[in-house]
């Protein structure tokens, strides 16, 4: 009988015959990772199960209005970070209003890399090497053309 390795535990298992590619083996934990990795892919790749399923959460939620409430009853710690947050987006808005509009910035938002027009440069290196990096280079730019 073949074994083979179950891709979400690990352990050794004896696929079943009427399933020649199986990967997982039948603990309910590794079903439950098959299941949700079928999930993933699917709502990666198939817009019509992507909505369905937005659709289908929506609708749960509209029916469980309370659920978040008494989640949070249950669990205090979640209601503690979600006060945390809170206080966060206050302090930000203090902070934005105190330094101007736009002042404070996202630790990702950037401006550009280069203020350097588009066009044909010629590149000449200037002096001596100074980097231990092979592709490094000093160099003095002049344009040549735009556009």
């Amino acid at each position: 009988m073949e074994e083979r390795r179950c891709a979400g535990c690990g352990d050794a298992f004896s696929p079943r015959p009427q399933v020649p590619d199986q990967e997982y083996c039948g603990k309910l934990e590794c079903r439950r990772a098959r299941r949700r990795r079928w999930q993933r892919t699917k709502r990666q790749n198939d817009a019509d199960y992507r909505d369905d399923q937005a659709r289908a959460q929506r609708a749960w939620a509209g029916e469980n209005s309370a659920y978040w409430r008494a989640y949070r009853s249950r669990h205090p710690e979640y209601a503690q970070a979600e006060r945390e947050r809170a206080k966060q987006r206050q302090r930000d808005c203090r902070r934005r209003r105190a330094a101007g509009e736009g002042a404070f910035a996202k630790m990702d938002s950037s401006k550009p890399l280069s203020t350097v027009p588009s066009g044909t440069y010629l590149l000449v290196p200037q002096g001596e090497e100074k980097f231990a990096k092979m592709d490094s280079l000093i160099v003095e730019i002049t344009l040549l053309s735009k556009g």
